[in-house]
C-alpha cells in the first residue's frame, strides 16, 4: 500500500508497482486505472497532479492497481472493452474481445447479400462483439446469437440494451448450432459466424497468466487439436446453410491446413477462402456451401 498524498505520488506508486509485476505498459496503465478511480480521463491527471487524493479514493485505486499487479486484465477491472469504434462491457464471463476478430467481422459483413433479407448466425457470441456490431449496420438481417453459457448471455444482452440493438437481435442458449434444430432453420441461414475455441489443451499451460487465469477456459480451449469445434461447426453447418451461404470462422495460427482437411473430408463445401490479419497470419477460414 501507499502513503501517496497527490495525484503525482499515487502515479508514480502505481507505475512502479505494475513494473515490478511485469506488465508490460505500466505506464500508460497506471494512469488509466489512477484516473478510473479519481473519475477523471487519463490526458487530465497530468494537469491536476498536485491535487490531494482523498483516502477513500486511494484506497480504491490501490484495490486497482493490486488487481493489475495480479495479472487479472486490465479490461475487467475497468469493465470495458473497445471494438469497431463501439464500447462493449466485459466481465470474467466473457472473452475479451481481440482486434484481430474486426477481420471476421469483415469477412461476415462481405459474406451478406445487402440487397435481400437475410439471416446470420454468431455461434458463441460471448459479450455479442460481432453479433451487435453487425446489428448497427444491417438493418434487413434477422440475427441470432447463440452461446451456451447464461452468463456469457447476460452479459451481450446488456451490451445490446446499451447500443440499442436489443430488438434486432434473438439470442439463444445451447451448443453450437443445436438451438436451431427446432425453430425452422434447416437449409433457411445465409451467414454462421463464429470465433470458436481454438487453443490446444497442450497450449493452455503456456499462456499469458491474463489469459490462463482469468478469461474463460471453455471460450478458449477447443480440445487435443485445437479444431475441435472447427470440425463441429462444419458438420453442423451444412444443415442450416442454404444453398451458397457462407460459414465464417476464426482460426488459430497455423491451423488453416488442418481445417482445410477437415472440410475435404466431410464435403459440400467449396474450397477454402482466407483471410490474413496486419501480420500476414491466416486469421480467417470461409466456407460455402456447395450442395
Amino acid at each position: 500500500m501507499t502513503t501517496s498524498n497527490t495525484i503525482d505520488e499515487l502515479l508514480t506508486w502505481a507505475r512502479q508497482v505494475l513494473d515490478r509485476a511485469g506488465v508490460e505498459n505500466a505506464a500508460q496503465e497506471s494512469r488509466w486505472l489512477v484516473g478510473h478511480a479519481l473519475g477523471l480521463e487519463s490526458h487530465r491527471l497530468a494537469s491536476q497532479a498536485g491535487q490531494s487524493v482523498a483516502p477513500d479514493t486511494r484506497i480504491q485505486a490501490e484495490s486497482l492497481v493490486s488487481r493489475r499487479a495480479a495479472r487479472e486484465p486490465l479490461q475487467y477491472i475497468l469493465g470495458t472493452q473497445e471494438f469497431c469504434g463501439l464500447e462493449f462491457h466485459v466481465s470474467p464471463a466473457v472473452l475479451i474481445p481481440r482486434p484481430e476478430t474486426e477481420i471476421l467481422l469483415r469477412e461476415a459483413l462481405r459474406a451478406v447479400d445487402l440487397k435481400k433479407d437475410s439471416v446470420l448466425v454468431d455461434v458463441g457470441t460471448g459479450s455479442g462483439c460481432v453479433a451487435l456490431t453487425l446489428a448497427t449496420i444491417l438493418t434487413r438481417t434477422r440475427i441470432l446469437a447463440v452461446d451456451r453459457s447464461p452468463e456469457a448471455l447476460a452479459v451481450a444482452k446488456a451490451n445490446a440494451e446499451r447500443l440499442t440493438v436489443a430488438d434486432r437481435i434473438e439470442f439463444i442458449e445451447g451448443d453450437l448450432l443445436s438451438p436451431l434444430r427446432d425453430r425452422g432453420f434447416t437449409g433457411q441461414v445465409d451467414v454462421i459466424v463464429s470465433n470458436p475455441p481454438y487453443i490446444a489443451e497442450s497450449d493452455w499451460a503456456g499462456l499469458q497468466p491474463e489469459v490462463r487465469d482469468f478469461e474463460p477456459r471453455s471460450a478458449l480451449v477447443s480440445g487435443p487439436k485445437g479444431t475441435e469445434f472447427h470440425e463441429r461447426l462444419l458438420r453442423e453447418s451444412k444443415e442450416y446453410l442454404m444453398l451458397g451461404g457462407s460459414l465464417v470462422m476464426e482460426i488459430g495460427q497455423g491451423q488453416r491446413p488442418a481445417v482445410q482437411e477437415i472440410a475435404k473430408q466431410l464435403g459440400g463445401y467449396t474450397p477454402i477462402e482466407i483471410a490474413k490479419d496486419g501480420a500476414d497470419i491466416e486469421r480467417i477460414v470461409i466456407f460455402r456451401r456447395l450442395n
